[in-house]
Protein backbone atom coordinates (compact mmCIF):
# COMPACT_ATOMS: atom_id res chain seq x y z
CA UNK A 1 0.00 0.00 0.00
CA UNK A 2 0.75 3.70 -0.31
CA UNK A 3 3.09 4.94 2.33
CA UNK A 4 2.67 8.50 4.15
CA UNK A 5 4.03 10.27 1.42
CA UNK A 6 3.01 8.96 -1.67
CA UNK A 7 -0.81 9.37 -0.71
CA UNK A 8 -4.03 8.77 0.82
CA UNK A 9 -4.33 4.95 2.19
CA UNK A 10 -7.46 3.66 0.03
CA UNK A 11 -11.30 2.50 0.02
CA UNK A 12 -13.35 2.76 2.65
CA UNK A 13 -17.69 2.51 3.33
CA UNK A 14 -19.46 4.40 5.50
CA UNK A 15 -22.49 2.27 7.08
CA UNK A 16 -22.99 3.81 10.32
CA UNK A 17 -25.72 6.75 10.92
CA UNK A 18 -26.78 9.15 8.37
CA UNK A 19 -24.17 11.73 7.70
CA UNK A 20 -24.00 15.27 6.14
CA UNK A 21 -22.77 15.79 2.55
CA UNK A 22 -20.32 18.68 2.81
CA UNK A 23 -21.49 19.85 -0.72
CA UNK A 24 -25.28 19.46 -1.28
CA UNK A 25 -25.60 19.33 2.69
CA UNK A 26 -27.98 16.36 1.99
CA UNK A 27 -27.86 13.23 4.55
CA UNK A 28 -26.78 10.09 2.81
CA UNK A 29 -26.77 6.28 3.80
CA UNK A 30 -24.13 4.47 1.61
CA UNK A 31 -20.76 6.26 1.15
CA UNK A 32 -17.64 4.54 -0.82
CA UNK A 33 -14.70 6.85 -1.41
CA UNK A 34 -11.58 5.94 -2.89
CA UNK A 35 -9.34 8.52 -2.05
CA UNK A 36 -6.56 9.62 -5.03
CA UNK A 37 -2.67 10.51 -4.29
CA UNK A 38 -0.74 12.84 -5.72
CA UNK A 39 -0.18 10.95 -9.20
CA UNK A 40 3.33 12.31 -10.18
CA UNK A 41 4.73 11.59 -6.60
CA UNK A 42 3.80 7.89 -7.02
CA UNK A 43 6.46 5.04 -7.66
CA UNK A 44 6.01 3.10 -11.24
CA UNK A 45 4.82 -0.30 -8.73
CA UNK A 46 2.47 2.46 -6.98
CA UNK A 47 0.73 3.64 -9.66
CA UNK A 48 0.42 0.14 -11.18
CA UNK A 49 -0.87 -0.72 -7.82
CA UNK A 50 -3.59 2.41 -7.74
CA UNK A 51 -4.64 1.99 -11.33
CA UNK A 52 -5.38 -1.92 -10.31
CA UNK A 53 -7.47 -0.15 -7.60
CA UNK A 54 -9.05 2.08 -10.08
CA UNK A 55 -10.26 -0.47 -12.50
CA UNK A 56 -11.69 -2.76 -9.37
CA UNK A 57 -14.19 0.69 -8.41
CA UNK A 58 -14.47 1.55 -11.86
CA UNK A 59 -18.30 0.84 -12.35
CA UNK A 60 -19.31 1.09 -8.65
CA UNK A 61 -20.27 4.50 -6.84
CA UNK A 62 -16.95 5.69 -5.80
CA UNK A 63 -15.64 9.01 -4.93
CA UNK A 64 -12.88 9.82 -6.46
CA UNK A 65 -11.00 12.59 -3.57
CA UNK A 66 -7.60 14.42 -3.61
CA UNK A 67 -6.12 15.18 -0.61
CA UNK A 68 -3.49 16.61 -1.56
CA UNK A 69 -4.72 19.50 -3.93
CA UNK A 70 -6.29 22.39 -2.66
CA UNK A 71 -9.45 23.86 -3.81
CA UNK A 72 -11.14 20.11 -4.21
CA UNK A 73 -12.94 20.59 -0.69
CA UNK A 74 -13.71 23.37 1.46
CA UNK A 75 -11.56 23.98 4.34
CA UNK A 76 -13.39 22.47 6.84
CA UNK A 77 -14.05 19.57 4.85
CA UNK A 78 -10.41 18.95 3.72
CA UNK A 79 -9.67 19.12 7.54
CA UNK A 80 -12.38 16.29 8.94
CA UNK A 81 -11.02 14.12 6.01
CA UNK A 82 -7.86 14.10 6.83
CA UNK A 83 -8.46 13.53 10.46
CA UNK A 84 -10.44 10.09 9.06
CA UNK A 85 -8.23 9.19 6.99
CA UNK A 86 -4.78 9.19 9.84
CA UNK A 87 -7.90 7.49 12.09
CA UNK A 88 -8.42 4.81 9.00
CA UNK A 89 -11.91 5.57 9.71
CA UNK A 90 -14.66 6.31 7.12
CA UNK A 91 -15.33 9.56 4.96
CA UNK A 92 -17.91 11.64 4.00
CA UNK A 93 -19.68 12.12 0.37
CA UNK A 94 -22.39 11.08 -1.64
CA UNK A 95 -21.02 10.38 -4.83
CA UNK A 96 -23.04 8.86 -7.56
CA UNK A 97 -20.83 8.59 -9.97
CA UNK A 98 -16.85 7.76 -10.44
CA UNK A 99 -14.75 9.56 -12.10
CA UNK A 100 -10.55 10.00 -11.67
CA UNK A 101 -8.06 11.76 -13.88
CA UNK A 102 -4.74 11.21 -12.44
CA UNK A 103 -3.26 14.14 -14.42
CA UNK A 104 -2.94 17.94 -12.68
CA UNK A 105 -4.17 21.07 -14.92
CA UNK A 106 -3.26 24.76 -14.90
CA UNK A 107 -5.26 26.99 -12.88
CA UNK A 108 -5.37 30.43 -11.54
CA UNK A 109 -5.82 30.96 -7.77
CA UNK A 110 -6.38 34.20 -5.78
CA UNK A 111 -4.35 33.30 -2.79
CA UNK A 112 -4.71 36.98 -1.16
CA UNK A 113 -7.46 39.81 -0.92
CA UNK A 114 -6.10 42.44 -3.38
CA UNK A 115 -3.77 40.69 -4.95
CA UNK A 116 -3.57 39.20 -8.50
CA UNK A 117 -4.62 35.90 -9.53
CA UNK A 118 -1.56 33.61 -9.87
CA UNK A 119 -1.12 30.44 -12.42
CA UNK A 120 -0.56 27.00 -10.80
CA UNK A 121 0.12 24.06 -12.92
CA UNK A 122 -0.51 21.14 -10.75
CA UNK A 123 -4.25 21.69 -9.97
CA UNK A 124 -6.66 18.50 -9.58
CA UNK A 125 -8.22 18.04 -12.68
CA UNK A 126 -12.42 18.50 -10.94
CA UNK A 127 -14.27 15.27 -10.17
CA UNK A 128 -17.99 14.54 -11.02
CA UNK A 129 -19.98 13.95 -7.82
CA UNK A 130 -23.10 13.50 -8.87
CA UNK A 131 -24.43 11.94 -11.73
CA UNK A 132 -26.38 15.19 -13.67
CA UNK A 133 -22.32 16.77 -13.74
CA UNK A 134 -20.04 16.80 -17.12
CA UNK A 135 -16.76 17.63 -17.01
CA UNK A 136 -15.77 20.31 -20.30
CA UNK A 137 -12.84 20.99 -21.28
CA UNK A 138 -12.15 24.78 -21.27
CA UNK A 139 -11.59 26.48 -24.61
CA UNK A 140 -12.59 30.41 -23.95
CA UNK A 141 -13.09 32.52 -20.65
CA UNK A 142 -15.67 35.23 -20.67
CA UNK A 143 -14.60 38.19 -18.18
CA UNK A 144 -17.05 39.86 -16.21
CA UNK A 145 -17.11 43.43 -13.59
CA UNK A 146 -16.98 40.74 -10.45
CA UNK A 147 -13.83 39.02 -12.36
CA UNK A 148 -11.58 41.93 -10.53
CA UNK A 149 -14.33 43.79 -8.19
CA UNK A 150 -14.54 40.29 -5.78
CA UNK A 151 -10.93 40.41 -5.17
CA UNK A 152 -10.38 44.11 -5.34
CA UNK A 153 -13.66 44.39 -2.62
CA UNK A 154 -13.65 41.21 -0.96
CA UNK A 155 -17.09 39.66 -1.68
CA UNK A 156 -18.39 36.74 -2.98
CA UNK A 157 -15.28 34.75 -1.79
CA UNK A 158 -16.23 31.55 -0.25
CA UNK A 159 -12.81 30.95 1.19
CA UNK A 160 -8.69 31.50 -0.01
CA UNK A 161 -7.19 29.79 -2.11
CA UNK A 162 -10.03 29.79 -4.55
CA UNK A 163 -10.93 29.91 -8.27
CA UNK A 164 -12.78 32.36 -10.18
CA UNK A 165 -14.60 33.19 -13.27
CA UNK A 166 -17.99 33.04 -14.68
CA UNK A 167 -18.23 32.22 -18.14
CA UNK A 168 -16.97 29.36 -20.11
CA UNK A 169 -17.04 27.62 -23.18
CA UNK A 170 -15.20 24.72 -24.10
CA UNK A 171 -15.75 20.70 -25.29
CA UNK A 172 -17.82 18.00 -23.11
CA UNK A 173 -14.68 15.68 -22.63
CA UNK A 174 -16.89 13.46 -19.74
CA UNK A 175 -20.77 13.21 -19.15
CA UNK A 176 -22.89 10.85 -16.85
CA UNK A 177 -25.30 8.22 -17.60
CA UNK A 178 -28.34 10.84 -16.67
CA UNK A 179 -27.29 13.33 -19.98
CA UNK A 180 -28.43 11.93 -22.61
CA UNK A 181 -28.96 15.94 -24.12
CA UNK A 182 -25.28 16.09 -23.50
CA UNK A 183 -22.29 13.63 -25.88
CA UNK A 184 -19.04 13.68 -25.56
CA UNK A 185 -17.56 16.14 -28.24
CA UNK A 186 -20.15 18.80 -27.79
CA UNK A 187 -19.26 22.33 -27.77
CA UNK A 188 -21.10 24.23 -25.01
CA UNK A 189 -21.33 27.43 -23.25
CA UNK A 190 -21.77 27.09 -19.62
CA UNK A 191 -22.88 29.92 -16.78
CA UNK A 192 -21.54 29.42 -14.05
CA UNK A 193 -23.60 30.93 -11.56
CA UNK A 194 -22.69 28.33 -8.59
CA UNK A 195 -19.53 30.41 -7.77
CA UNK A 196 -19.08 28.34 -4.19
CA UNK A 197 -18.71 25.33 -5.72
CA UNK A 198 -14.99 25.52 -6.92
CA UNK A 199 -15.16 22.77 -9.19
CA UNK A 200 -17.70 24.97 -11.29
CA UNK A 201 -15.07 28.06 -12.00
CA UNK A 202 -14.23 29.19 -15.33
CA UNK A 203 -10.29 30.09 -14.62
CA UNK A 204 -8.94 26.67 -15.19
CA UNK A 205 -8.42 23.95 -17.80
CA UNK A 206 -10.93 21.84 -16.93
CA UNK A 207 -14.57 22.62 -15.08
CA UNK A 208 -17.55 20.32 -14.04
CA UNK A 209 -20.95 21.44 -14.73
CA UNK A 210 -24.93 19.94 -14.72
CA UNK A 211 -25.90 19.08 -17.61
CA UNK A 212 -29.19 21.62 -17.33
CA UNK A 213 -26.36 24.52 -16.93
CA UNK A 214 -24.67 24.01 -20.34
CA UNK A 215 -25.99 24.99 -24.25
CA UNK A 216 -24.91 23.76 -27.27
CA UNK A 217 -23.18 26.22 -29.21
CA UNK A 218 -24.66 25.69 -32.40
CA UNK A 219 -22.63 26.27 -35.78
CA UNK A 220 -23.82 29.86 -36.20
CA UNK A 221 -22.28 31.22 -33.14
CA UNK A 222 -18.57 31.15 -32.51
CA UNK A 223 -16.83 29.56 -29.45
CA UNK A 224 -16.01 32.88 -28.25
CA UNK A 225 -19.83 34.18 -28.45
CA UNK A 226 -20.40 31.37 -26.36
CA UNK A 227 -17.87 32.26 -24.20
CA UNK A 228 -19.49 36.30 -24.16
CA UNK A 229 -23.08 35.36 -22.97
CA UNK A 230 -23.89 32.83 -20.60
CA UNK A 231 -23.81 34.78 -16.96
CA UNK A 232 -25.19 37.90 -18.58
CA UNK A 233 -28.14 35.59 -20.40
CA UNK A 234 -29.21 33.77 -17.51
CA UNK A 235 -29.68 37.32 -15.14
CA UNK A 236 -31.11 39.00 -18.31
CA UNK A 237 -34.15 36.08 -18.54
CA UNK A 238 -34.47 35.82 -14.71
CA UNK A 239 -35.13 39.05 -14.36
CA UNK A 240 -37.48 39.41 -17.21
CA UNK A 241 -38.89 35.93 -16.74
CA UNK A 242 -39.15 35.53 -12.87
CA UNK A 243 -38.91 39.12 -11.46
CA UNK A 244 -41.15 40.76 -13.85
CA UNK A 245 -42.91 37.20 -15.12
CA UNK A 246 -43.03 38.38 -18.58
CA UNK A 247 -44.25 34.83 -20.73
CA UNK A 248 -41.50 33.56 -23.30
CA UNK A 249 -44.15 32.25 -25.06
CA UNK A 250 -44.74 35.26 -26.56
CA UNK A 251 -41.35 35.50 -28.29
CA UNK A 252 -43.46 33.83 -31.68
CA UNK A 253 -40.75 33.04 -33.95
CA UNK A 254 -38.93 30.96 -30.66
CA UNK A 255 -41.64 30.35 -27.95
CA UNK A 256 -39.47 30.11 -24.84
CA UNK A 257 -40.91 29.15 -21.10
CA UNK A 258 -42.91 30.48 -18.99
CA UNK A 259 -40.59 30.61 -15.80
CA UNK A 260 -43.57 31.46 -12.92
CA UNK A 261 -45.51 28.47 -14.49
CA UNK A 262 -42.23 26.19 -14.07
CA UNK A 263 -41.39 27.36 -10.72
CA UNK A 264 -45.41 27.04 -9.56
CA UNK A 265 -44.38 23.54 -10.26
CA UNK A 266 -41.13 23.14 -7.75
CA UNK A 267 -41.37 22.71 -4.42
CA UNK A 268 -40.81 25.57 -2.15
CA UNK A 269 -38.79 23.90 0.18
CA UNK A 270 -36.22 23.34 -2.58
CA UNK A 271 -35.98 26.90 -3.38
CA UNK A 272 -33.70 28.47 -1.02
CA UNK A 273 -35.17 30.73 1.30
CA UNK A 274 -33.24 34.05 0.58
CA UNK A 275 -34.94 33.95 -3.08
CA UNK A 276 -37.80 31.96 -2.68
CA UNK A 277 -40.20 35.15 -2.21
CA UNK A 278 -38.54 36.22 -5.76
CA UNK A 279 -39.17 33.05 -7.21
CA UNK A 280 -42.49 32.90 -5.95
CA UNK A 281 -44.61 36.39 -5.80
CA UNK A 282 -47.56 37.06 -4.21
CA UNK A 283 -50.97 36.69 -5.88
CA UNK A 284 -51.35 40.23 -5.70
CA UNK A 285 -47.79 40.21 -8.18
CA UNK A 286 -48.71 37.23 -10.13
CA UNK A 287 -51.60 39.79 -11.61
CA UNK A 288 -49.10 42.54 -12.04
CA UNK A 289 -46.93 40.52 -14.62
CA UNK A 290 -45.20 42.51 -17.80
CA UNK A 291 -47.37 42.06 -20.89
CA UNK A 292 -46.83 42.68 -24.84
CA UNK A 293 -47.30 46.14 -25.18
CA UNK A 294 -45.89 47.17 -21.80
CA UNK A 295 -42.90 49.98 -21.48
CA UNK A 296 -40.02 49.14 -20.22
CA UNK A 297 -36.94 50.98 -19.52
CA UNK A 298 -33.13 49.99 -18.95
CA UNK A 299 -30.27 52.03 -17.63
CA UNK A 300 -27.31 50.30 -19.31
CA UNK A 301 -28.62 49.00 -21.89
CA UNK A 302 -24.71 48.64 -23.63
CA UNK A 303 -23.26 46.31 -20.88
CA UNK A 304 -24.13 42.73 -21.96
CA UNK A 305 -27.14 42.20 -19.56
CA UNK A 306 -29.03 45.40 -21.16
CA UNK A 307 -27.68 44.29 -24.83
CA UNK A 308 -29.75 40.73 -23.96
CA UNK A 309 -32.54 42.20 -22.43
CA UNK A 310 -33.48 44.60 -25.14
CA UNK A 311 -33.56 41.81 -27.02
CA UNK A 312 -35.48 39.21 -25.31
CA UNK A 313 -38.11 42.14 -24.44
CA UNK A 314 -38.38 42.73 -27.86
CA UNK A 315 -38.58 38.96 -28.90
CA UNK A 316 -41.83 39.29 -26.72
CA UNK A 317 -43.18 42.15 -27.75
CA UNK A 318 -42.33 44.91 -25.33
CA UNK A 319 -41.87 48.82 -26.16
CA UNK A 320 -38.16 49.27 -24.62
CA UNK A 321 -36.61 52.69 -23.51
CA UNK A 322 -32.62 52.37 -23.58
CA UNK A 323 -30.45 54.22 -21.12
CA UNK A 324 -26.80 54.43 -22.56
CA UNK A 325 -23.88 56.55 -23.47
CA UNK A 326 -26.00 57.11 -26.95
CA UNK A 327 -23.22 58.82 -29.03
CA UNK A 328 -20.86 55.40 -28.25
CA UNK A 329 -23.96 52.72 -28.73
CA UNK A 330 -26.89 54.23 -30.27
CA UNK A 331 -26.55 53.06 -33.44
CA UNK A 332 -26.15 49.34 -32.22
CA UNK A 333 -28.76 49.32 -29.68
CA UNK A 334 -31.04 51.58 -32.34
CA UNK A 335 -30.51 47.89 -35.00
CA UNK A 336 -31.47 45.60 -32.39
CA UNK A 337 -34.86 47.69 -32.27
CA UNK A 338 -34.89 49.59 -29.15
CA UNK A 339 -38.18 51.98 -29.47
CA UNK A 340 -36.46 55.28 -27.74
CA UNK A 341 -32.73 56.25 -27.16
CA UNK A 342 -32.40 58.10 -24.16
CA UNK A 343 -28.64 59.86 -23.46
CA UNK A 344 -27.22 58.63 -19.46
CA UNK A 345 -25.38 62.10 -19.07
CA UNK A 346 -28.12 64.38 -17.93
CA UNK A 347 -29.80 62.63 -15.32
CA UNK A 348 -32.66 64.87 -14.87
CA UNK A 349 -33.06 65.39 -18.89
CA UNK A 350 -33.75 61.44 -19.22
CA UNK A 351 -36.20 60.84 -15.97
CA UNK A 352 -38.07 63.46 -18.18
CA UNK A 353 -37.78 62.08 -21.61
CA UNK A 354 -38.92 58.59 -20.29
CA UNK A 355 -41.87 59.94 -18.67
CA UNK A 356 -42.76 62.40 -21.07
CA UNK A 357 -42.84 59.28 -23.77
CA UNK A 358 -44.73 56.87 -21.23
CA UNK A 359 -46.60 59.78 -20.13
CA UNK A 360 -45.62 59.01 -16.89
CA UNK A 361 -47.09 55.43 -16.81
CA UNK A 362 -43.56 53.84 -17.12
CA UNK A 363 -44.27 50.22 -14.67
CA UNK A 364 -40.65 48.37 -15.28
CA UNK A 365 -37.53 49.32 -15.15
CA UNK A 366 -33.83 47.43 -15.01
CA UNK A 367 -30.73 49.20 -13.73
CA UNK A 368 -27.62 47.18 -14.33
CA UNK A 369 -25.20 49.88 -13.10
CA UNK A 370 -25.30 50.57 -9.40
CA UNK A 371 -27.53 52.11 -6.82
CA UNK A 372 -27.22 55.53 -7.82
CA UNK A 373 -28.54 55.19 -11.28
CA UNK A 374 -31.42 52.84 -9.56
CA UNK A 375 -32.68 55.49 -7.70
CA UNK A 376 -32.49 58.14 -10.46
CA UNK A 377 -34.64 55.18 -12.03
CA UNK A 378 -36.96 55.02 -9.46
CA UNK A 379 -37.58 58.73 -10.30
CA UNK A 380 -39.12 57.84 -13.66
CA UNK A 381 -41.53 55.24 -12.55
CA UNK A 382 -45.17 55.35 -12.11
CA UNK A 383 -45.68 55.17 -8.63
CA UNK A 384 -49.99 54.84 -7.08
CA UNK A 385 -50.91 55.67 -3.77
CA UNK A 386 -51.75 53.27 -0.83
CA UNK A 387 -55.39 52.68 -1.92
CA UNK A 388 -54.88 53.56 -5.47
CA UNK A 389 -56.29 50.90 -7.88
CA UNK A 390 -53.69 51.05 -10.30
CA UNK A 391 -50.97 48.05 -10.65
CA UNK A 392 -47.81 48.74 -8.92
CA UNK A 393 -44.41 49.65 -10.36
CA UNK A 394 -41.80 46.97 -10.33
CA UNK A 395 -37.78 47.89 -10.04
CA UNK A 396 -34.94 46.11 -10.22
CA UNK A 397 -31.84 46.51 -9.22
CA UNK A 398 -28.72 43.68 -10.92
CA UNK A 399 -26.13 45.96 -8.70
CA UNK A 400 -27.80 47.67 -6.14
CA UNK A 401 -31.53 49.20 -5.13
CA UNK A 402 -32.27 52.39 -3.67
CA UNK A 403 -31.87 52.97 0.18
CA UNK A 404 -35.22 54.43 0.81
CA UNK A 405 -38.33 52.48 -0.79
CA UNK A 406 -41.21 53.92 -1.82
CA UNK A 407 -45.19 52.96 -1.58
CA UNK A 408 -46.54 51.76 -5.35
CA UNK A 409 -42.87 50.32 -6.06
CA UNK A 410 -41.67 46.35 -5.74
CA UNK A 411 -37.92 46.41 -5.76
CA UNK A 412 -36.54 43.10 -7.21
CA UNK A 413 -33.04 41.37 -7.10
CA UNK A 414 -32.50 38.76 -9.84
CA UNK A 415 -32.49 35.25 -8.38
CA UNK A 416 -29.67 34.07 -10.19
CA UNK A 417 -29.23 30.95 -7.92
CA UNK A 418 -32.25 29.24 -9.10
CA UNK A 419 -30.77 28.79 -12.86
CA UNK A 420 -28.22 26.04 -10.78
CA UNK A 421 -30.32 25.27 -7.97
CA UNK A 422 -33.60 24.23 -9.99
CA UNK A 423 -33.29 21.65 -13.01
CA UNK A 424 -35.98 22.91 -13.73
CA UNK A 425 -35.73 26.57 -14.55
CA UNK A 426 -31.95 25.27 -15.68
CA UNK A 427 -32.83 23.40 -18.56
CA UNK A 428 -35.69 25.67 -19.37
CA UNK A 429 -33.09 28.43 -19.89
CA UNK A 430 -29.93 26.62 -21.99
CA UNK A 431 -32.86 24.85 -24.37
CA UNK A 432 -34.58 28.24 -25.20
CA UNK A 433 -30.74 29.47 -25.49
CA UNK A 434 -29.72 26.91 -27.73
CA UNK A 435 -32.54 27.33 -29.87
CA UNK A 436 -32.00 31.71 -29.95
CA UNK A 437 -28.96 31.06 -30.78
CA UNK A 438 -29.60 28.28 -33.58
CA UNK A 439 -32.36 30.93 -35.21
CA UNK A 440 -30.01 34.39 -34.82
CA UNK A 441 -32.80 35.53 -32.54
CA UNK A 442 -30.35 36.35 -30.16
CA UNK A 443 -26.99 38.19 -31.36
CA UNK A 444 -24.33 37.76 -29.22
CA UNK A 445 -22.46 40.84 -28.01
CA UNK A 446 -19.12 42.09 -29.84
CA UNK A 447 -15.98 40.13 -28.75
CA UNK A 448 -12.34 41.76 -27.67
CA UNK A 449 -10.87 38.28 -27.96
CA UNK A 450 -6.98 37.72 -25.98
CA UNK A 451 -5.41 34.80 -27.22
CA UNK A 452 -2.05 34.67 -26.28
CA UNK A 453 -0.45 33.30 -23.11
CA UNK A 454 -4.00 31.25 -22.30
CA UNK A 455 -4.85 31.78 -18.59
CA UNK A 456 -1.32 33.68 -17.79
CA UNK A 457 -3.05 36.42 -19.76
CA UNK A 458 -5.97 37.01 -17.91
CA UNK A 459 -5.11 39.49 -15.29
CA UNK A 460 -3.58 42.09 -18.29
CA UNK A 461 -7.31 41.37 -19.75
CA UNK A 462 -9.22 42.09 -16.02
CA UNK A 463 -6.71 45.17 -16.03
CA UNK A 464 -8.19 46.02 -19.61
CA UNK A 465 -11.70 45.62 -18.47
CA UNK A 466 -11.52 47.24 -15.63
CA UNK A 467 -9.56 50.43 -17.13
CA UNK A 468 -13.27 51.17 -18.72
CA UNK A 469 -11.86 51.42 -22.33
CA UNK A 470 -13.74 48.53 -23.64
CA UNK A 471 -16.90 49.60 -23.57
CA UNK A 472 -20.19 47.67 -24.86
CA UNK A 473 -18.10 45.00 -25.42
CA UNK A 474 -16.88 41.93 -24.18
CA UNK A 475 -13.66 40.57 -23.56
CA UNK A 476 -12.67 36.73 -23.90
CA UNK A 477 -9.84 34.73 -23.61
CA UNK A 478 -8.87 32.06 -25.48
CA UNK A 479 -6.71 29.13 -23.57
CA UNK A 480 -6.48 26.96 -26.77
CA UNK A 481 -2.71 28.39 -27.31
CA UNK A 482 -1.92 27.29 -24.01
CA UNK A 483 -0.11 29.02 -20.41
CA UNK A 484 3.05 30.17 -19.69
CA UNK A 485 4.13 27.10 -17.87
CA UNK A 486 5.84 27.10 -14.14
CA UNK A 487 5.55 31.00 -13.66
CA UNK A 488 2.93 33.21 -12.10
CA UNK A 489 0.37 35.22 -14.22
CA UNK A 490 1.56 38.50 -14.41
Amino acid sequence: MFGEKEGARVITTFKDKSPIDQRSKRRVDNINILVSPHWEELSKENQDEFQRLIDTVQNDDYLVVNLYTAGELEENSRAVYKDRLSAKESHVFSPSFSSLYSKCSNALLLNAIKEKYTLVTDHAVPSILHQDEILIEVSAIGLNPIDWKAPAFNFGIPSLPWVFGRDLAGTVIKTSSSSSRLQNGDLVLVPSTDYRDIRKAAFQEYAVTTHYNAAKIPSTTSIHGGASIGVAYVAAVLALGVSFGLDFGLAQSVPGPDLRTILKAVDAEKIPEDIRSECLPSSEAGAERVQRGDWIAIWGASTTTGYIALQIAKLCGLKVICIADIARHGRRLHALGADILVDRHDTDRAVDIIRGVTGGQLRFAIDIVGRETATILEKALSQPNEGDNRPRSHLLGLTGSPKEKKAGIVYHTVPIKIFHESPQVGEGLVRWLEELLESEELIPPEVVIRDEGGLSGVNDALELLRSGEVSGKRIVVDLRKGDVKGTAAR
